[in-house]
């Protein structure tokens, strides 16, 4: 099982990391949210529980909880800049569908 993350999401994750001062790495999970099933979460790390998987890319941690690793396995992380508009985005080849408005997603 695997998850990568681009040098621009890592680049991004350090940079943020560094404003807050603290944090082990970026936490990637999902809920279930949305008109597709599941909806990706990120947010800071700042422990590493017994049941997390830990991935590394660029000298960033990337933290994922073993229940999510079978929605994200092979997950690409990258951040992208369009115009004023900057995000994370997944390229996750275990998705099936999409919502239109890309907010969740079904595998």
């Amino acid at each position: 099982m695997s998850i990568q993350m681009t040098e621009n999401a890592a680049n991004q994750v350090r940079t943020q990391l560094d404003k807050r001062g603290k944090g082990l790495g970026l936490r990637l999970s999902v809920k279930k949210s949305g008109c597709s099933g599941f909806a990706y979460v990120i947010d800071f790390a700042d422990v590493i529980d017994k049941d997390d998987q830990v991935f590394e890319d660029h000298g960033v941690k990337l933290i994922v909880d073993s229940l999510a690793l079978e929605y994200l396995d092979g997950t690409q992380v990258d951040y992208k800049k369009e115009g004023i508009n900057a995000a994370f985005c997944f390229n996750n080849p275990n998705v099936k569908n999409s919502c239109g408005c890309g907010e969740s997603f079904s595998v």
